[in-house]
């Protein structure tokens, strides 16, 4: 490489996740030409996860990498040196002599000494070169001049040539014995000597274990320093703290003599989304409840309707006891607890019997206040499930209820890498970018699993990861690092690849539609290119009308439509719901706005096609009609663009319907008219049909069809002009087996003939 050592001066200035890019991407390059540098960052690397809590054995591997290419790197060889020497602390875990006695029956005695002999000859076998590591490692730190480590190894070093010496003694003692067993008893002296070397060698291992450098086990955190540790949450971190705060001066007030009348309630509601971490709160609360004292244990009970609510009568009565008394003296949580009363709830589902025994318990002489109840679940079902239980309600003041916001996308990032750190992976720039896509394509509605849905992205690209094959890449970055291709599926090839612009191209007719649309689909992807660029964008109305007569095409265009929105990256799924007046309108008021949610929650992500949409809107119940537009309304407005509606219908009734609510026509600025087929276009959408079938229409049925079409123009368009194929091939089929030739060796069986269609054209107009 030229001007090395700027590049290196350069690199070196690269941050963390910019050094582990180059390094996957220059690795073979680097080691070839410029191999001191590539260990320099992998030394980096290295010494970043060591700084971010990564094990040892882990951040170990990248200095040994480090090592075997570059053996002169300073850094990487004192970090082994250290590594080595904890290694080392435990040299003489294994040398422990058994207690020699005179008193002892002699073979015991013999045991004893042989025992002596086998430790003396084990140790010995295996000192030169253990002094000789030591005398190693000792040269080249005097190199490095690392001083403290340097220190510590010469001491190391003097206690081993220290106890090898008494070893020695001891084997020469030992020997001894040996020969005086053959000619009598051992001597008072002998014992004596050899209990005398056992004491030394005592107090070598004393002296190393003292000299020992053994990481320490760190006290567990405390629940406010694990709460900080969680990514994210920064105002219920705040508001947790001062609970905190407010329990201890309570607490202390309480312990100085002041009266306290009312106790404060420990009873908590954490309201969120999937995977926003509210039983990791649950159990954080559990925790400083235990710290401060107020419940002598921080075990949490977990439960759910199905373990509290019985199928008959006084069993749920009776598990709801049962909890309970596992919980004293700590926490029970309810997760999903708006399912205990669940809407029409009969006579034989004892959910509410669960709610009254459960608050009854809280309230009681024997259980009331030994515990705390935290419930938890989505926010808008907890509210109503709350409201429509006073008793409960009035057990969880408004100052208890916490709520835990959606994670944003750079924090479910940040909770990925974290994830990925835990399994020891780390994640390069390109993967987390594409970590970053999936989660967003995820993220469409509040079914999405925030902290759980990215668990399962990471686990999933690890599990690529281990099926891949890979055998040019280091077997270090294989066993450690995601890339972007572990976080793409394997998805099957569809024969059928055209893009949705093609797609928009092969339709019949609709050559205004077709300029419309991709005038506006060229105008949203420079809006989103110059807001990616950070100009000023102009606002974009997705939502779209479409007006014309049935059968022009305008299901078709919506579904493509919903698909170039998708390709230029506004939706998520780039799916079409189409939905009619019946999928909103209920029989009763109120039920319509549910059913109208419903609908819109199915279609997020995607675009929600209403045909006959001023069907919604009629005098004789307006106030269904408007029920459902003013939920419509509120609905887009709450999820911007990651909803598109479209409505369709006659162009009249259309401008009654928006001229009915006037936000519901602010948002449709964007208008696509359907005209009617041509003569020649419907005869296009025929041959295109049959084709489909591998059929034909003669020529005679064609001058036929542009003959009676001209003469009398069809309603229904293309619908029409399927309809007349469908039963055009089916009179085709009785004209055929009339016939008493071998069908196998007649053509006749892919064509329609003029006949097949005067037929079916009249079967049409008889409306059979």
């Amino acid at each position: 490489m030229k001007n090395s050592n700027n590049k290196a001066t350069e690199i070196n200035l690269l941050s963390y996740d910019e050094k582990l890019d180059f390094i996957l991407t220059n690795y073979t390059q680097l080691k070839e030409e410029n191999p001191s540098l590539l260990a320099e960052l992998l030394v980096s690397i290295g010494g970043t996860l060591e700084n971010r809590g990564m094990r040892n054995s882990f951040t170990k591997r990248w200095m040994e990498e480090a090592s075997h290419i570059d053996p002169e790197n300073e850094t990487a060889f004192v970090y082994l040196s250290h590594f080595r020497l904890l290694e080392k602390e435990k040299l003489l875990d294994s040398i422990e002599f058994p207690p020699l006695r005179e008193l002892d029956p002699r073979t015991q005695q013999e045991l004893t000494i042989e025992k002596y002999k086998e430790i003396c000859v084990t140790f010995l076998d295996q000192s030169d070169d253990v002094l000789a590591n030591f005398e190693e490692e000792i040269y080249k730190l005097e190199n490095y001049n690392e001083k403290s480590l340097l220190q510590r190894y010469k001491q190391y070093l003097n206690l081993y040539e220290t106890l090898q010496d008494e070893i020695i003694t001891m084997l020469s003692v030992v020997n001894d014995f040996e020969e005086t067993t053959k000619r009598a008893l051992y001597t008072k002296t002998q014992f004596q000597q050899l209990q005398e070397i056992v004491r030394s060698i005592k107090k070598i291992k004393k002296d190393w274990q003292a000299l020992s450098s053994k990481t320490k086990t760190e006290d567990s955190p405390t629940a406010l320093e694990e709460l900080n540790q969680m990514i994210g949450l920064a105002d219920v971190k705040k508001r947790i703290e001062r609970f905190y705060e407010y329990i201890k001066y309570q607490k202390s007030r309480k312990e100085a003599g002041f009266k306290v009348v009312d106790e404060m309630s420990l009873n908590m509601v954490i309201l969120g989304n999937p995977g926003t971490g509210k039983t990791k709160l649950a159990r954080l609360f559990a925790k400083i409840y235990f710290e401060l004292g107020i419940l002598p244990r921080e075990e949490v009970i977990e439960t759910n309707r199905a373990q509290l609510v019985g199928s008959y009568v006084g069993q749920t009565e009776e598990n709801v006891r049962k909890i309970v008394e596992k919980a004293v003296g700590g926490v029970l949580f309810i997760d999903e607890a708006y399912s205990l009363k669940r809407a029409g709830q009969s006579g034989n589902d004892y959910g509410q019997t669960a709610i009254d025994t459960l608050v009854s318990l809280m309230t009681s002489k024997e259980y009331g206040g030994k515990f705390s109840v935290i419930m938890a679940g989505y926010p808008e079902e907890m509210r109503q499930f709350l409201d429509a239980n006073p008793g409960l309600r009035s057990r969880f003041p408004q100052s208890n209820m916490i709520e835990l916001p959606d994670y944003s996308l750079d924090e479910l990032i940040k909770i990925g890498e974290k994830i990925a750190f835990d399994n020891e992976f780390l994640l390069t720039m390109d993967a987390k970018k594409e970590l970053a896509y999936l989660i967003e394509h995820e993220r469409v509605d509040s079914t999405f699993g925030n902290a759980r849905a990215v668990q399962n992205l990471i686990m999933d690209a690890i599990f690529r990861k281990g099926t891949r094959n890979e055998p040019n890449i280091p077997e270090l970055f294989r066993y450690s690092i995601l890339v972007k291709d572990d976080f793409r599926s394997e998805v099957s090839h569809i024969h059928n690849t055209k893009s949705p612009m093609e797609k928009l191209d092969e339709l019949i007719g609709l050559q205004e539609v077709k300029e419309a649309v991709q005038t506006y689909i060229s105008f949203v992807k420079m809006q989103k290119i110059r807001r990616e660029q950070g100009f000023p964008s102009v606002p974009i109305q997705l939502h779209s009308v479409f007006t014309g007569n049935p059968g022009t095409g305008k299901t078709t265009v919506a579904k493509i439509y919903a698909e170039l929105l998708k390709e230029v990256g506004i939706l998520k799924r780039g799916h079409l719901v189409v939905a009619g007046r019946a999928d909103f309108v209920a029989g009763y008021v109120g039920q319509s706005a549910i059913k109208t949610k419903k609908k819109i929650r199915e279609a997020l992500g995607g675009v929600l096609f209403i045909d006959e949409a001023y069907s919604l809107f009629r005098e004789n119940n307006a106030d269904y009609g408007k029920e459902v537009v003013d939920t419509i309304v509120e609905e887009m407005t709450k999820h911007k663009e990651n909803l598109v509606i479209i409505l369709a219908g006659y162009p009249n009734e259309m401008e009654i319907l928006l001229e009915s609510n006037p936000g519901l026509k602010s948002r449709f600025k964007k208008f696509f008219h359907f005209n009617d087929y041509s003569t020649e276009e419907l005869i296009q959408i025929m041959q295109l049909f049959v084709k489909r079938y591998s059929y034909s229409l003669d020529e005679d049925a064609i001058d036929y069809l542009r003959d009676e079409i001209t003469k009398n123009p069809p309603k229904g368009n293309g619908r029409f002009a399927e309809n007349l194929i469908h039963e055009a091939i089916q009179q085709q089929a009785v004209r055929l087996m009339k016939q008493e030739l071998p069908l196998e060796a007649n053509n006749e069986v892919n064509r329609l003939i003029k006949d097949d269609i005067i037929e079916s054209i009249k079967i049409l107009q008889k409306g059979e």
